[in-house]
């Protein structure tokens, strides 16, 4: 069992699973049954409805032609492909393109270093303080020492929400004033870590992109100034993404990764859009796996992305 088996069974994350992606399944079936009704076999029509359908679901132009062309390489292969089969083949290449682990029971990985730095990034809006609560809640459930770093100094808002997560999930959070140099707060908050013997430390950062190059360099500073206590800090870049922005969703993305090294995406507000598709384009296009994805407002809602499972999910 991995180490957040406990939280909730394997049953109850389906379940959770496939009610928050409830809008985009509808979206996206009742538009692919329109697709291919009356129609026997898969032609160059019912491709070209297909690909309708993807585009519309936020997939994306270029990984939309990445999955028509699988496709068509398997219909030319084949020679004979009826409408009865598309369904499995979409879903085979779908699965085919999204990176991580397919298996059933997977769970993350906390790597050997101690603490794990932990360092989350992306824009105001997307979600990020209520990730950052969750996963300390994840962990903390698991039997680890979590502490939460307020480095997001621009917004008294951001330091008030972290640390009403704090309070909410019982662990220690490492705030300065409002205007504080971030990287301070982030140099403090592994100092707590390290003096507790803490397992995770979980740094917020500011959600600005107005100004990119001001961006990376606040971010690089913050990665240099914890390299002095920590020469392999940040462990993981954590980049959260809103789901329900679709394309906007993946620029974003785009964007962040041209900042800082993004090792890991977290994809929210799933169960609020019919756009749950963009997760496959992000996926594929920035060569980032996907490592969370939001499908409600509970503790346990933010699940640890099984790439098998959210195929599934889509197609049961």
């Amino acid at each position: 069992m991995g180490i957040f088996g406990k939280l909730f069974s394997k049953e109850e994350k389906t379940a959770r699973l496939e009610q928050g992606l409830e809008k985009t399944k509808e979206s996206v079936f009742s538009k692919l049954t329109k697709a291919i009704a009356g129609k026997s076999k898969v032609d160059d029509e019912v491709l070209d409805e297909l690909e309708e359908v993807l585009i519309s679901s936020d997939v994306g132009v270029s990984t939309t032609v990445k999955i028509i062309e699988r496709i068509e390489a398997r219909v030319a292969r084949d020679k004979y492909v009826s409408t009865s089969d598309l369904q499995a083949i979409l879903r085979d290449e779908i699965a085919a393109l999204l990176l991580g682990d397919d298996n059933q029971d997977d769970s993350p990985e906390i790597p050997s270093q101690k603490p794990f730095v932990l360092m989350v990034v992306g824009v105001n809006g997307v979600g990020k303080t209520t990730t950052i609560g969750k996963l300390a809640h994840q962990y903390k459930s698991a039997g680890l020492k979590v502490v939460l770093g307020a480095a997001d100094t621009f917004r008294a808002a951001a330091v008030d929400q972290l640390t009403i997560w704090s309070e909410r999930v019982g662990v220690p959070i490492v705030k300065q004033a409002m205007g504080s140099d971030p990287a301070s707060v982030a140099f403090d908050a592994l100092q707590s870590a390290l003096a507790q013997d803490a397992d995770v430390v979980i740094i917020d950062t500011a959600g600005r992109l107005h100004n990119k190059v001001n961006l990376m360099n606040e971010l690089s500073k913050i990665k240099r100034v914890m390299q002095k206590l920590i020469p392999d800090a940040p462990h993981e870049v954590l980049l959260v993404l809103d789901g329900s922005t679709g394309q906007n969703a993946l620029e974003q993305a785009k964007q962040f990764s041209k900042a800082t090294d993004v090792s890991a995406l977290a994809v929210t507000k799933l169960d609020g859009t019919a756009k749950g598709g963009v997760v496959i384009g992000i996926s594929d296009q920035l060569n980032i796996p996907v490592k969370y994805i939001g499908v409600g407002e509970q503790m346990e809602d933010l699940q640890i992305f099984n790439k098998r499972s959210f195929v599934n999910s889509l197609f049961n």
